[in-house]
């Protein structure tokens, strides 16, 4: 009998190649990598943050930003004059109001600014107002999205007074 090695079997220090239907991947054993990343091989590589990009479009930013605003006290409503009118008919439509009211966002790949215009109630600190939406618009932005509100610029355009008429509650032609 011979003393050398079947024709048929591999020597030991090359990769084998998977069955069928495994992921294929460099094996630990004779390859000189650890077990962890032998695994992180098979998965796909890495960081699954590396493995594609996420974008987010400005209305979504745009929207996040409007639900926190209005969540502070203080704030009466979103938008300046010509907005508010128009957006008072659009909330009488099913379906058609739209929180992105009085909020305008740009967005780049890892950071975003905000432009936000509010009516604050009679009677509130603005400034505090302000602080109070500055705040809460970034948290939710960032928390949400991941991207660093780098800027949130705030105008108030109104205040609402205790005697003034939100909207007509009927309308005056028939």
């Amino acid at each position: 009998m011979s003393e050398t090695a079947p024709r048929n079997r591999r020597p030991e220090n090359q990769a084998t190649e998977p069955a069928a239907g495994a992921p294929k991947t460099l094996g630990a054993a004779g390859a000189g990598i650890g077990p962890a990343a032998a695994e992180r091989t098979r998965r796909g590589g890495g960081d699954p943050a590396a493995r594609g990009r996420t974008t987010i479009a400005d209305g979504v930013v745009e929207k996040i930003a409007g639900m926190a605003a209005r969540d502070v006290v203080g704030v009466h409503a979103m938008g300046g004059g010509i907005a508010r009118t128009f957006g008072v008919v659009r909330d009488r439509v099913p379906g058609g109001r739209s929180v992105t009211r009085g909020v305008k966002a740009e967005v780049g790949e890892v950071q975003t600014a905000l432009d936000l215009e509010i009516v604050v109630d009679y009677g509130v600190s603005i400034a505090d107002v302000a602080r109070a939406v500055r705040e809460n618009v970034i948290a939710a932005v960032e928390r949400m999205t991941g991207l660093e509100a780098v800027e949130v610029n705030i105008a108030v355009s109104d205040v609402k007074l205790p005697d003034e008429e939100e909207e007509p509650t009927e309308p005056r032609l028939q």
